[in-house]
């Protein structure tokens, strides 16, 4: 029997009864158990992470971990994030009453994808790829719209380039802000019908789990 971790959380009552609270210092991952030999890429599991995660998102925030860490046992899973648990304590007892939302918007210049063959080496093709991703450009009506209606919402913003064709405007939110956080967006829908973008969330804490303290 292996688990797979979803998150770190302050409380255990944070976890139980929806997943198994693993204690690691003085938090606790909420893990689910899976057999030793099952895939951790196979649909049904994903589907169930996804599930137990936004379950355990409506109790109360976590810092999520990414999908794939797994452990034998609760001393392999300390090994495995001791070096976390202070920021992750600290990022909790400051947000946790506030989640994750994320817009992701369509470049209105979206730049070619680079293609591995045309490189000698692996580091060229990487910074080619670098270059490539923050050469998307958002529509300036959009984004002006966008950090007039949506940034005062946040606690924190974050626009990040996720790839050669979409930049992601990342927001901390107070959970009691969200309904008007998806207004905003439903404004932004509305006064442009010809940029295609994605509202979503809540999400756990995540681009924000590792800020610096302020």
């Amino acid at each position: 029997m292996k688990w797979i971790a979803i998150g770190a959380h302050l409380r255990r009552d944070d976890v139980e009864p929806l997943a198994d609270a693993v204690p690691v210092g003085d938090l606790f991952l909420s893990a689910i158990s899976v057999p030793d030999d099952q895939p951790l890429g196979e649909r049904e599991l994903l589907r169930r992470v996804a599930g137990v995660r936004a379950q355990l998102l409506d109790v109360a925030t976590f810092v999520a971990i990414r999908y794939g860490f797994s452990f034998a046992a609760a001393n392999e899973a300390l090994a495995k994030c001791a070096a976390h648990l202070v920021r992750w304590r600290r990022v909790l007892e400051e947000h946790g009453s506030r989640v994750e939302m994320t817009l992701k918007v369509a470049a209105s210049s979206p730049s070619a994808r680079p293609d591995r063959r045309d490189f000698a080496g692996g580091a060229e093709y990487l910074r080619a790829l670098h270059a490539a991703t923050h050469a998307a450009n958002v529509d300036p009506g959009f984004r002006g719209a966008a950090d007039r209606l949506v940034i005062p919402l946040t606690v924190k913003h974050r626009w990040i380039p996720r790839d050669e064709k979409s930049i992601e405007l990342a927001a901390l939110v107070d959970r009691a802000r969200l309904d008007d956080v998806r207004a905003a967006g439903e404004e932004l829908r509305q006064s442009a019908p010809h940029v295609p973008f994605l509202l979503s969330g809540p999400w756990p804490l995540e681009v924000f789990a590792d800020d610096d303290h302020e």
